[in-house]
């Protein structure tokens, strides 16, 4: 039992020195500063640029986007309501927008 004790403190320790040298060379290498310096620059030059054509993309985008309610045409296979949803009257999703979701006779507030 002893000799079992002594063999896993022998392995504990080897391994233990082989980490403490592996991290002592990667800190006396200084690759730890040069990556940073590569990701700061990285950030700067291309994530932060590409943020902002993106935005710049999607607000004019928007700006050209009709804003005029789709014209209601009752297909047969839409809006299909089997039974009633658990809140509300039952006849609006949970996520329901008046002026995009229409209503399985229409949309609402709009008597045609």
């Amino acid at each position: 039992m002893a000799a079992l004790r002594l063999l896993t403190q022998a392995l504990l320790r080897s391994s233990l020195k082989q980490t403490r040298r592996q991290f002592s060379a990667a800190a006396a290498g200084g690759h730890g500063e040069q990556a940073a310096r590569t990701w700061k620059i990285l950030t700067f030059v291309v994530a932060l640029p590409g943020v902002a054509v993106c935005t710049l993309n999607t607000y004019l985008k928007e700006q050209q986007h009709s804003h005029e309610q789709p014209e209601f045409v009752p297909y047969s296979h839409l809006r299909i309501r089997t039974k009633r949803f658990p809140w509300g009257d039952g006849n609006k999703s949970l996520f329901h927008n008046p002026h995009v979701n229409a209503l399985p006779d229409g949309y609402e507030g709009h008597d045609e």
